[in-house]
Order: C-alpha cells, then structure tokens, then sequence
C-alpha cells in the first residue's frame, strides 16, 4: 500500500483490549491493525549466576544473544464490517496470534 496524497484517511476508534478507547487515523480501511506496546527488559542477570560464563551478568556473555533486542506485546484489532462510516470501529481479537 502506498501512502500518498489519494490514500483516504478516516477516524477510528479501537474496542477492547489493550488500546480500548483509542482515537487514530487510518488509510484505505486496513482490515487489522496491531498495537504494539513495549516490555522493558529485566536488570543484568546476577553476577553470581552460574550461567554466566564471564562474570559479566549476561549467561551469553558480552556482546551475546539478546544484545540490541527489543520486546513488544502485540496486541490484534480486526475492523468491525458492520461500520461503513467514519469513525470506523476495530474490535480487540482476544485469539490473535
């Protein structure tokens, strides 16, 4: 989908879940949207954890798996097909993924 000047924007509102409330704008009617909301990592491990290989805290050690990685719960909004006008409604799918 290309965003530009003839894409349509319209008013939605998200129903449930996470985001429930929310006002955004949305282009051409996707039919899911996601939200996403950020997990913030635990502290370095203890340096006395006999996983940890170098004393750094990290079992991996320095510069191993999980370095420069973020985590975010995602969180699925499905458009409700019975709204055919602004503000459009997408519903929270408690299934998804």
């Amino acid at each position: 989908m290309e965003w530009n000047e003839a894409s349509r924007w319209e008013s939605a509102v998200l129903d449930g879940g996470p985001a429930d409330g929310l006002r955004t704008r949305v282009a051409d009617r996707p039919h899911v949207l996601q939200v996403t909301r950020p997990c913030p990592p635990d502290g370095p491990d203890d340096p006395g954890d006999p996983g940890d290989r170098d004393g750094s805290g990290d079992p991996d050690g320095p510069g191993g798996p999980g370095v420069d990685v973020r985590v975010s719960a995602l969180y699925v909004y499905r458009r409700d097909p019975r709204t055919d006008r602004a503000p459009l409604r997408y519903t929270f799918d408690v299934a998804s993924p």
